[in-house]
């Protein structure tokens, strides 16, 4: 018999009034994979989150944790949460809220692990009423993995963390997916999603607009960008690129120029051929920031003729 799933969704809706933040979503996500749920502010991802930890109750459609109610797998501590409204004591150390997290498990992690593996060791004895924004999603990080979960669903893991901080946490985290655990972090940093994920479910007004590995998400935009500079006002080029059937974005930030088309060679002609001074040419394949503005625009633009 094949074991269920970390987490199936089906059908799953949430109503708020008369808005509905999740709507309709069926997802299965299987064992070892690491997914990256993005989407735009009020795309829906907290409440798919809410609603596969048992947090909220759906208006339609199930959520289940490996094949049973999220209820049971997480006091079974077979999943570790990361919320963004996820509070600790103010007057407790790090030390101690892990300790007390762990206490309430069967099997976790010693202590001292936890705090080693979340990089938060060297603040472990500070008071959390004293952390930086950076610190204390550290310790919620720490309290997530102490009850050593097969699966972590973490919201915005590094909202509030510096570059050097997001970094580190994410060096934790290739420590902690090379063992087989499932791992799904909502994020609204793409590089992230780009760099630390086996597989991106994007949202959009609540429905799931595209599903596949990174490379495949990027590739519903066809074509590449073209970037470069000039030493003069650009002049009506821009305008002209724009009138090129093959073009989809021009961009322009003083003398620089960007340009997003299916057809590089015909934007490299013209600007070639029209501007001598051109320099720090750059042709590169669409990113995806491109894949998220095309599919949460497409998706804007279904719902508003529906």
């Amino acid at each position: 018999m094949t074991a269920s799933p970390p987490i199936r969704l089906t059908g799953l809706a949430k109503q708020f009034g008369r808005l509905r933040a999740v709507d309709g979503i069926d997802l299965t996500i299987d064992r070892g994979e690491v997914v990256a749920l993005l989407g735009p502010n009020g795309a829906g991802k907290s409440t798919t989150i809410d609603l596969a930890l048992g947090l909220s109750t759906p208006s339609g459609g199930s959520a289940e944790l490996f094949g049973g109610r999220p209820r049971d797998a997480v006091v079974a501590g077979r999943v570790g949460a990361m919320l963004q409204g996820g509070a600790l004591l103010p007057t407790t150390t790090v030390v101690e809220s892990v300790a007390l997290v762990a206490a309430a498990h069967r099997h976790p992690l010693p202590v001292a692990e936890a705090l080693a593996r979340a990089g938060v060791a060297a603040f472990a004895k500070q008071k959390v009423a004293r952390l930086s924004g950076g610190q204390l999603q550290r310790a919620r990080f720490a309290v997530a993995i102490v009850s050593d979960p097969e699966l972590l669903i973490l919201d915005e893991p590094t909202a509030a963390m510096d570059v050097e901080g997001r970094r580190a946490f994410w060096t934790s985290m290739r420590d902690l997916t090379g063992t087989g655990r499932t791992v799904v972090f909502a994020t609204h940093y793409l590089d992230e999603a780009d760099a630390f994920a086996d597989r991106v479910v994007m949202m959009s007004r609540g429905r799931v607009v595209a599903d596949g590995t990174p490379a495949e998400v990027k590739a519903v935009v066809a074509g590449r960008t073209v970037a470069f500079s000039a030493r003069a006002p650009l002049g009506d080029l821009p305008e002209r690129l724009r009138r090129l059937p093959e073009v989809q974005l021009v961009e322009v930030r003083g003398e620089h120029l960007r340009v997003a088309s299916t057809d590089s060679d015909a934007v490299l002609r013209l600007v070639l051929g029209e501007r001598s001074d051109a320099h720090d040419i750059e042709v590169t394949a669409r990113t995806m920031d491109d894949a998220f503005l095309a599919l949460t625009s497409a998706a804007d633009a279904e719902e508003a003729a529906r």
